[in-house]
């Protein structure tokens, strides 16, 4: 078991929920977003590249449950595990026909499968494909949650990295999911260049007020042949540093209602085709960092989550 103690650790999570470790096998569809064929926008998010936030999944034109049984296997030897999540991870996976999406979720249920996570955008959330995972889910006991990439709860910044939604979207989707007893993970980017440290505290504020079940943090990584990508080579915007990053972290956490679920505080990013991934340095680093300063702060998530049930009433509580 992970020894981190300072914030509600996914792995610790989902070997407490399912009595050992579980895995995620990524899967990758032939999809593109709303942003990008002009439904809602065009040209996809400012830092989206062609291969839509995967990296390292199998070929989209290998079936699903193909991709899931050679993922499965490969992580079975490797980790000799037993328990996995069928993950559809790039792009976003809920932007197609109903029925379509029916079958590549029904294609992922396989031998050991115990979840299913989805990533998607608030604005492709909708209940009927809510209703049919919520029929999934009780016919085959499956833990499915709804990945919902908000990135931020600034709305200017919203329109600035082309997102084509707004809050009010990612609001309903969250409401949407609980309705139909679906689990939800938030994904935030807690550098982007217009986002200060008031946005990372209402980020964490809203995310716990709306008592999402997981959220998940990235750091923003750069890529070349987009648009960010040339707005950085062009000086007309700057990240900022690495210790700035981890003070951010730490303070979302604080504000973080310590029942939420971590799933990751900085992710992995490529480092082909980049131009700033993760201030040159390995990702697990800058995790072990973040958690040895609580530590040595006695500091953890949840410490300033004293906004919520009414907080200027408490003058009155004898």
């Amino acid at each position: 078991m992970s020894s981190i103690t300072v914030y509600n650790v996914y792995s610790n999570y989902l070997k407490d929920r399912f009595g050992e470790k579980v895995y995620k096998l990524p899967i990758k569809l032939p999809l593109t977003c709303p942003n990008r064929d002009g439904c809602v926008g065009v040209g996809g998010c400012i830092f989206c590249g062609e291969e839509g936030g995967s990296f390292e999944n199998l070929p989209s034109r290998i079936s699903v449950k193909d991709q899931v049984i050679k993922n499965k296997e490969y992580i079975s030897k490797r980790y000799k595990a037993n328990k996995f999540i069928s993950y559809f991870q790039n792009f976003t996976n809920t932007y197609m026909p109903i029925e379509e999406f029916k079958k590549v979720i029904k294609e992922s249920i396989v031998e050991d499968i115990v979840g299913i996570s989805i990533s998607t955008r608030p604005d492709c959330v909708n209940e009927e494909y809510l209703r049919f995972l919520s029929e999934i889910k009780g016919k085959y006991n499956l833990e499915i949650t709804m990945e919902i990439g908000l990135q931020t709860v600034n709305y200017h910044t919203l329109y600035k990295i082309n997102r084509g939604h707004t809050l009010a979207e990612f609001i309903d989707s969250v409401l949407l999911c609980k309705k139909y007893g679906i689990r939800t993970c938030a994904h935030l980017i807690l550098n982007l260049p217009w986002d200060d440290e008031n946005d990372v505290i209402e980020s964490a504020k809203i995310v716990s007020a709306l008592k999402l079940d997981e959220v998940k943090l990235h750091a923003l990584y750069i890529l070349e042949d987009t648009v960010l990508g040339s707005l950085y080579n062009e000086g007309k915007i700057s990240i900022i540093s690495k210790e700035e990053y981890m003070e951010r972290v730490i303070t979302f956490l604080e504000y973080l209602n310590e029942d939420i679920i971590v799933q990751r505080i900085i992710g992995r990013a490529p480092k082909e085709n980049s131009l700033f991934v993760n201030w040159n340095e390995s990702w697990w680093k800058i995790r072990d960092s973040i958690v040895k300063n609580m530590e040595m702060r006695k500091t953890y998530q949840g410490k300033r989550c004293n906004y919520l049930n009414g907080k200027a009433l408490k003058k009155f509580k004898k």
